[in-house]
């Protein structure tokens, strides 16, 4: 990175040396503050919780306004991508930098293809599972269990351990939660059939059975897949960070993922669209369609915890560029399966209507957002609610691995280090037991 011109300047009200802070200007987004010798020079932290104004790295990746709704994989508009490329194009997008031509999609497929198989010793690892137990904990141990055995692939710092451990992880994800699925309802894995597309792939081993072949439906496939593009990526997230911290201290890249779908699991992040559909299903409890109005009304009152799921973003102070493709595709897959009708999804139909309309949502920008429409088309789909984050977890995988990656070749990284500010008790002596 090379410095601007232009410097900040930082003063004490008590006197102190200033000092001159370096800015440095990224391609499009705020320029960033160069703090890094703050503290060796006035033995002074910053403070700055949840890191909302703090630059944790130098990332060519991806990058959101949120302000103007814009999301773009290495400078590529997402509502580009999830119409004119499939899943895996977008992986390879965000592994290497640039869309591949047709030879080099084909020969990254058959990469993928060929590791898309577990280890058959991951079905007894699931047996030591509960059979009701959260999918996204059955796939944090699945996960974190590959380390076990994939040891040819655990030294992070070694660029081809690293390319070979991103296949594998891109490969065998859909496996793992489609395992995970089907241990949960109790029927026979699936083995993956390598002649279909990654997505149709993950739909059959979700939904085939020995008894009958399943026939990847092609619409419910591509609003599938565009979930998985949709979701690829998204800038310094919680999960990101998460994986980024976690191996900067060079843990092998599977338990770094590992710890990515561990932190996607609360519902302030990957769990925010099943969050939305329990939302939905309450309502649809109280007596549905007919007590909106009532809900709204709990939701406006500041003294309710009444909360609204699946509205409005933390980043995005726009429509979210997600939900408009997401939107399409959820009315495009109601139609496909007959479902307009369906009291569900007639009460979330409804829902969206009084957001996009009352002043209220409108003057606060809480449009629906990615997480509405993709758990309603989920849920169309046949997934169950619980599985989700998971599906969420699957897509995210490409976009952990491309910045576990980035991180690991800048040669500025280094273990990461947060400070505090500290307001416990100064030192202070322990008395005998007799005298406390």
């Amino acid at each position: 990175m090379t410095p601007s011109d232009v410097k900040a300047t930082l003063q004490f009200s008590d006197g102190s040396p200033s000092m001159d802070l370096p800015i440095y200007k990224g391609t499009v987004g705020p320029d960033v503050i160069d703090i890094r010798k703050l503290y060796a020079q006035t033995g002074k932290f910053t403070y700055d919780p949840g890191f909302l104004s703090t630059a944790s790295c130098q990332s060519s990746i991806t990058y959101i306004d949120g302000d103007k709704g814009e999301l773009l994989y290495r400078g590529y508009p997402i509502e580009q991508l999830a119409v004119n490329c499939d899943f895996l194009e977008t992986c390879y997008l965000l592994l290497n930098g640039e869309l591949p031509n047709a030879s080099e999609k084909a020969e990254f497929v058959g990469r993928v293809n060929k590791h898309t198989m577990v280890n058959e010793q991951m079905q007894f690892f699931l047996r030591g599972f509960r059979r009701d137990a959260h999918p996204m904990a059955v796939l944090t141990g699945l996960v974190g269990g590959m380390s076990a055995f994939y040891h040819d692939t655990t030294d992070i710092t070694n660029p081809q351990h690293r390319e070979i451990a991103a296949i594998r992880l891109i490969a065998k994800m859909p496996t793992l939660v489609a395992m995970a699925y089907k241990y949960s309802v109790g029927q026979p894995y699936i083995y993956p059939k390598n002649e279909l597309s990654y997505t149709a792939n993950f739909m059959r081993m979700m939904f085939g059975t020995p008894c009958e072949d399943y026939q990847p439906d092609d619409v419910l496939v591509r609003a599938m897949d565009r979930i998985f593009i949709l979701h690829a990526d998204h800038e310094q997230n919680a999960s990101t960070s998460t994986v980024r911290l976690c191996g900067s201290s060079g843990t092998n890249p599977y338990a770094a993922i590992a710890a990515g779908v561990a932190c996607l699991w609360g519902p302030a992040h990957g769990g925010a669209n099943e969050a939305c559909l329990n939302m939905l299903a309450d309502i649809q409890q109280m007596g549905g369609v007919a007590k909106i109005g009532e809900f709204i009304t709990k939701v406006k009152d500041k003294n309710s915890s009444v909360k609204l799921m699946g509205f409005g973003h933390r980043v995005y102070k726009n429509y979210d560029p997600r939900a408009k493709l997401m939107r399409e595709t959820c009315h495009e897959v109601l139609g496909a399966l007959g479902l307009e009708n369906d009291p569900m999804f007639k009460l979330a139909m409804a829902l969206e209507k009084i957001a996009l309309e009352d002043e209220y949502f409108v003057a606060r920008k809480l449009y629906p957002n990615v997480d509405f429409y993709s758990g309603i088309v989920q849920r169309a789909i046949g997934i169950p609610v619980s599985l989700f984050t998971a599906i969420f977890a699957l897509a995210r995988t490409v976009g952990w691995i491309a910045q576990l990656n980035e991180m690991i070749s800048d040669p500025e990284y280094k273990i990461g280090r947060p400070r505090q500010l500290f307001t416990g008790a100064a030192s202070r002596d322990v008395k005998p037991l007799a005298e406390r």
